[in-house]
């Protein structure tokens, strides 16, 4: 990757600035910056810049902080664990998934064509997400309670509140076209919310507009063929993917995309309510003409073909600020589909005497088109990613690069489980004392057998990840004690204390494990795909839930299929229920809000180019907050500026400088410390984080020094260096910083890992070094303060 040659620092009006930026689990500005009287520079409640209240105007007086730079702290934990609403973004977590899934494809550099395919791939897979969450709601709604439930006596008998549905009472909406209407408003509400949650949550989230400055100089390496074009006739510099101004604004690709999935979720309630209509109609003499069905469905597919085709379209426009909205798209789209459900709801309310309920909606084939579906496109998905990953190979990326794949197949499995499970526990509801599906003693048919089989499958799947689990626990512990000779040579002690040394070895061997997740993560998904199939081929092939397709076969495979099936249906609904419970807790505590939020500070990171509906993007706000304020204050003061970030935040610290022009990033410095940047981002988003990437922010940006610990299981080095210049890691860190007790420290010193990295003196020491590399300071007035430049570490701590 091609870069400007660093420009020699100027002269320094002798201000510097930490700008500090917390890690996951976030904090707050006093603690941040260790004095309770704070003031907000820039921002609102939401995100802002804080400074200690004594030191507002520091600029002018930078005698006065000759031992460290003015502090500041960037606070942004609100964005992900703020009010209680957030919790619910709990029962999105497949969409979050799926959207990872789509920054997850290898390095791809002049592969336009690849890359546009990976995308269009991943956007198809967000899509039939959205259809399963909304046929889950129609089975719920439509078939268990609307079709099945209020047309048996002995359902609709207990509950009263389906009265005015029952087909016993004889009246308006006692008919089954009307009952199934009147049901379409519940999957109908949800598509509505989810439009609503996206729109609101842009508004609030992602409207932030980045920086803009001369696009000539924003293009971005691994663009397609288009841009490669423009980048040869233009003959600019390149910037990295994460450098393009328009990164952090795709205002086009959601709206579009929110469009074309509320049509989708729309069409699929106007599917399931007209085609069990037009189903009746062809089969009997029906008072309402066949081809009247036969037109709205006819239509129905059309618009849903065009849905497809809005999906498939070019994904994210990066390189500029792209403020056009596809205005036919976002307003006739939703409309149109709005509309065709409303003509359903009339078509099926139409009077048809003869109708009666009876059995199950036709609901199994669509979750099993579903399912097969939703595997091909993986599979597709795993050989463009592989073919990517092999015209540029890199040992550290994950899974070879299948990782996104990999992601995908959770993500399903995960709509899967939750979909399901929502199925199951309302039909468990429902049957009175039987089992769904059994048959004997249920009052109601059930869900599809396919459901059946899915949860089915959940047992089996944590069977076979107990070995490896098992092995890695074993190899944990067995690497631990190898450690232990070399932790007391390490701190030359003289009397080791047998328990310490296993604390320490025990600490960094479980912090090793994290480098294990892509092992498990592929074959947990593998697995997944193989019983997926199995699942969906046992249903094809029998018709029957496992405990009844077994019957014959002996006692022992019976009971099998029988413990299988209602374990794996326990525990789909366990999972639901534990997935609200969650959320509920959320909403009344703060605390458990706060841990939640976790999930997001890492999951939420990244744009929403897949799926329109996950969790908002908060790197959208953060990234021009901090980038905005690093520009303002440089070009303000001329003054030396280092951005501190640690964890996660050491991410939106990078991403901020990748976001400034030359001028700004000459005049700073990235401290970064218990970083994911490269063990995490680096292996999992190898196009954006991986060591091209990361070779051109440390060539890019005036100077770069991240710290790391062995016992630390999130952060650690970045693995570049300059050559014969400065190198960019130091570490592994001392954790404890003493072994045993001394006179000086008469209490065991704790195991920080993840935390509290200033309380090192490495990181005043090095904070320090690169403020001094940033560039000579104008000599002082006489008699201003001229003690030594070592700086003492800033108040606070690290904050995860």
């Amino acid at each position: 990757m091609p870069h400007a040659p660093r420009a020699e620092a100027e002269q320094s009006s002798g201000a510097a600035l930490e700008l500090l930026v917390h890690g996951v689990g976030g904090t707050t500005p006093q603690e941040m910056l260790g004095d309770p009287r704070t003031t907000r520079i820039t921002g609102d409640a939401t995100a802002a810049v804080y400074r200690r209240t004594e030191d507002v105007g520091a600029e002018q007086h930078p005698e006065r902080h000759r031992d460290g730079p003015i502090a500041e702290a960037y606070c942004w934990s609100n964005l992900t664990s703020g009010n209680g609403a957030r919790a619910l973004w709990l029962l999105l977590l497949p969409f979050m998934v799926v959207n990872l899934a789509h920054w997850m494809r290898p390095t791809a550099a002049g592969q336009g064509r690849a890359v546009r395919l990976y995308g269009i791939l991943v956007r198809l897979v967000a899509l039939s997400l959205t259809v399963l969450l909304t046929a889950a709601a129609c089975e719920v709604a439509l078939d268990l309670v609307a079709w099945q439930c209020a047309g048996t006596p002995e359902c609709a008998g207990q509950r009263s509140w389906l009265g005015f549905l029952s087909a016993q009472q004889d009246g308006w909406f006692s008919r089954p076209g009307r009952r199934l209407a009147v049901a379409a408003s519940v999957p109908a509400a949800l598509v509505g919310l989810l439009w609503y949650l996206s729109n609101r949550t842009w508004s609030a989230y992602e409207a932030q507009r980045p920086l803009s400055w001369d696009e000539a100089d924003t293009v971005t390496a691994g663009a397609d063929a288009d841009e490669a074009r423009d980048v040869a006739e233009r003959s600019v510099p390149v910037r990295p993917a994460l450098g393009r101004p328009g990164f952090w604004y795709g205002r086009r690709l959601v709206a579009r995309l929110r469009a074309a999935h509320t049509a989708a979720g729309f069409l699929t309630v106007a599917a399931a309510v007209c085609g069990t209509a037009a189903r009746y109609d062809r089969s009997s003499d029906s008072p309402v003409p066949a081809v009247a069905g036969f037109l709205l469905e006819a239509v129905l597919v059309l618009c849903g073909l065009v849905t497809v085709a809005v999906v498939c379209h070019r994904g994210r426009s990066e390189r500029r600020l792209d403020n056009r909205v596809d205005r036919a798209v976002t307003t006739f789209l939703p409309g149109t589909a709005l509309i065709l459900l409303a003509c359903a709801v009339v078509y099926a309310g139409w009077s048809r005497p003869g109708w009666v309920s009876t059995g199950t909606l036709p609901g199994e084939a669509a979750f099993r088109a579903l399912a097969l579906g939703q595997g091909l496109l993986v599979v597709l998905l795993a050989a463009v990613a592989l073919s990517l990953y092999r015209r540029a190979p890199d040992p550290r990326t994950t899974l070879h690069g299948l990782g996104g794949p990999a992601v995908a197949m959770l993500a399903c499995a995960l709509g899967g489980v939750m979909t399901g499970g929502i199925a199951q526990r309302v039909a468990d509801w429902l049957d009175g004392p039987g089992t769904p599906g059994m048959g004997a003693g249920a009052d109601i048919a059930g869900p599809p057998v396919l459901l059946s089989w899915q949860a089915s499958v959940i047992p089996v799947l944590l069977l076979l990840l107990l070995p490896p689990v098992i092995w890695l626990a074993v190899r944990t512990v067995r690497r631990a004690r190898r450690m232990g000779p070399g932790i007391e040579a390490e701190y030359e002690e003289k009397h080791p204390e047998p328990g310490r040394t296993r604390q320490i070895a025990r600490t960094r061997a479980a912090a090793a494990l994290t480098d294990s997740a892509p092992g498990i993560l592929g074959l947990l998904s593998t697995a997944t795909l193989l019983l997926g199939i199995a699942a969906v081929t046992g249903s094809w092939l029998t018709g029957e839930v496992p405990g009844l397709a077994t019957d014959g076969t002996g006692p022992f495979v019976e009971s099998l299929a029988e413990t299988a099936q209602s374990t794996g249906s326990w525990l789909t609904g366990f999972g639901v229920i534990l997935f609200v419970t969650w959320g509920r807790r959320a909403y009344r505590d703060v605390s458990a809000r706060r841990t939640i939020g976790i999930l997001w500070d890492v999951g939420t990171f990244w744009p929403r180019a897949a799926h329109p509906f996950a969790p908002p993007c908060y790197a959208e706000r953060a990234v021009p907050d901090l980038s905005s304020r690093m520009c303002a204050w440089t070009a303000s003061t001329r003054g030396r500026l280092v951005i501190s970030g640690h964890s996660q935040g050491s991410v939106l610290a990078a991403a901020a400088v990748w976001q400034l022009p030359d001028p700004a990033r000459n005049r700073v410095a990235l401290l970064t410390y218990g970083s994911p940047i490269e063990r995490l981002y680096g292996r999992w988003f190898p196009a954006y984080f991986g060591r091209v990437p990361l070779e051109g922010l440390q060539r890019s940006v005036h100077c770069w020094r991240n710290l790391w610990r062995s016992t630390d299981p999130i952060g650690g080095p970045v693995r570049i260096d300059e050559g014969q210049g400065h190198e960019v890691d130091r570490g592994p860190l001392k954790d404890p910083l003493v072994y045993g007790r001394t006179t000086r420290h008469p209490l065991p010193e704790p195991v920080l890992g993840h935390s509290d990295y200033q309380a090192d003196p490495v990181f005043a020491v090095e904070r320090a070094a690169l403020l001094e590399r940033l560039g000579p300071v104008v000599p002082q007035q006489p008699g201003a303060d001229d003690r030594g430049g070592a700086a003492q570490g800033s108040a606070g701590r690290s904050w995860g």
